[in-house]
C-alpha cells in the first residue's frame, strides 16, 4: 500500500512508518516539525526515516488547506493515518488556539482530502481522554463520552463526530483509535516516563501528581503500533445491527468505528516509578503535588473489540518496556545528546 502518515516525526508516527516500510509498504510522511517538544528529537527520528527506500517526508502543516491540497492532488494514497495534533493535556490550558488550529482545522482538510480523493481509509488518532468524568470501568467505545475536561479531550472527541459525519454522508471508511498512555523508545519528552528519567538521572525530584494515587493503562510503542497496522488493513464498516432507538456510540449504520487501544491492564503510578527506579538502579526524590486541572485519576481500557476484530494481543510487560526505554535514553539521549 501507499500510506499517508500525518505526524510522522512523532512518537507514534515514526514507529508506524518503521514498521510499515518493513513490510514493504510506501509511506508518505508528513509534519509540521513545530516546536511544542525539542525540535531536535523530530529531526533525529526523521533522519533514520528518510534514507529508507519507500519513504518520502512532506514538510507542511495540516491547517494548510492548500498545501494538503495539492499534496492529495499529486499522488494517490490507499490510506491515510492521522497521527499528526497538537497533543498534551495541560499544554491546553495554557494554549487553546494551537488545539483549534491542528485538531479541529488541520482535521477538517485531512477530512475533505480523503472525500474528495477516494481513500480508501482513514485512520486517526483519539485518545482515552474523551471518557473525561466517565468512572466506569474499564472504559468501553460503546459508552457515552460526552463530559470531557480538557480542551484537548474536547478536540478529539470532535474529531469523532467530524470523521462519522463523512463517513455517514460520503461513504468515507473512518476508524478512530483511542490510545491509552503509549510510552517506548523514542517516546515525547514531556510524558512522565521520559520526565522521571530525566529527573531522576540529575538527581532532581519528580513531580508526582495525586500523591502518587493515579493509575494509568500503559501501553508500549511496539504493540500500539501492531494494533495501529492490522486496523488499517481492516477498512472500517457498517454495523448491519445498528439501532437507531439505541444508538451504540461506538458503531455506526455508516462505515465508522471506534477501539480503544491500550495494555488493558492498568499500573499504580507509584509501582511505574518503582519500575523506572529499578531500571536506572537509582531512587527517584518525589515531590507529592495535588491533582492537575484536566487530568483523571484512571485510565483502563476495554479493548475486546479489538481483540475480536483484528486478533490484537498487547506482549509488551510494563518492566520490560521501560528497560527497553531506559537503554534507548541511555544510549541517545543521556547528557543530551542526539
Amino acid at each position: 500500500m501507499h500510506v499517508l502518515v500525518t505526524g510522522a516525526a512523532g512518537f507514534i508516527g515514526y514507529h508506524l512508518s518503521e514498521k510499515l516500510l518493513a513490510r514493504g509498504d510506501t509511506v508518505t510522511g508528513l509534519d509540521n516539525l513545530n516546536d511544542y517538544y525539542e525540535v531536535s528529537l523530530k529531526e533525529a527520528r526523521l533522519a533514520r526515516l528518510k534514507p529508507q527506500p519507500g519513504f518520502t517526508f512532506v514538510k507542511a502543516d495540516l491547517a494548510d488547506r492548500a498545501a494538503m491540497e495539492a499534496l492529495f492532488s499529486g499522488q494517490h494514497f490507499d490510506a491515510v493515518v492521522n497521527l499528526a495534533a497538537q497533543a498534551g493535556v495541560r499544554y491546553s490550558l495554557e494554549n487553546p488556539q494551537a488545539y483549534i488550529d491542528s485538531n479541529i482545522v488541520g482535521f477538517t482538510n485531512v477530512l475533505e482530502c480523503c472525500r474528495h480523493h477516494s481513500i480508501g481509509h482513514l485512520v486517526y488518532a483519539s485518545s482515552s481522554s474523551v471518557y473525561g468524568m466517565n468512572s466506569a470501568m474499564p472504559f468501553s467505545v460503546h459508552d457515552n463520552v460526552d463530559h470531557p475536561i480538557s480542551l484537548y479531550a474536547a478536540s478529539k472527541k470532535s474529531n469523532e463526530l467530524m470523521a462519522h459525519t463523512y463517513s455517514h454522508l460520503f461513504g468515507v471508511p473512518t476508524t478512530g483509535l483511542r490510545f491509552f498512555t503509549v510510552y517506548g523508545p523514542w517516546g515525547r519528552p514531556d510524558m512522565a516516563l521520559f520526565l522521571f528519567t530525566r529527573a531522576i538521572l540529575a538527581g532532581e525530584p519528580i513531580k508526582v501528581f495525586n500523591e502518587g494515587d493515579m493509575r494509568r493503562d500503559f501501553t508500549y510503542i511496539d504493540d500500539i503500533v501492531e494494533g495501529i497496522v492490522r486496523v488499517t488493513d481492516r477498512p472500517a464498516a457498517a454495523n448491519p445491527d445498528w439501532d437507531a432507538s439505541y444508538p451504540d456510540p461506538g458503531t455506526s449504520s455508516a462505515p465508522y468505528r471506534l477501539y480503544n487501544i491500550g495494555n488493558s491492564k492498568p499500573v499504580l503510578l507509584t509501582d511505574f516509578i518503582e519500575a523506572i527506579e529499578k531500571a536506572l538502579g537509582t531512587k527517584a526524590i518525589r515531590e507529592l503535588l495535588p491533582m492537575q486541572p484536566g487530568d483523571v485519576a484512571a485510565t483502563y481500557a476495554d479493548i475486546e473489540d479489538l481483540v475480536e476484530d483484528v486478533d490484537y494481543q498487547p506482549q509488551t510487560t510494563v518492566q520490560d518496556g521501560i528497560n527497553k526505554f531506559i537503554a534507548w535514553y541511555m544510549k541517545h539521549m543521556h547528557k543530551e545528546t542526539l
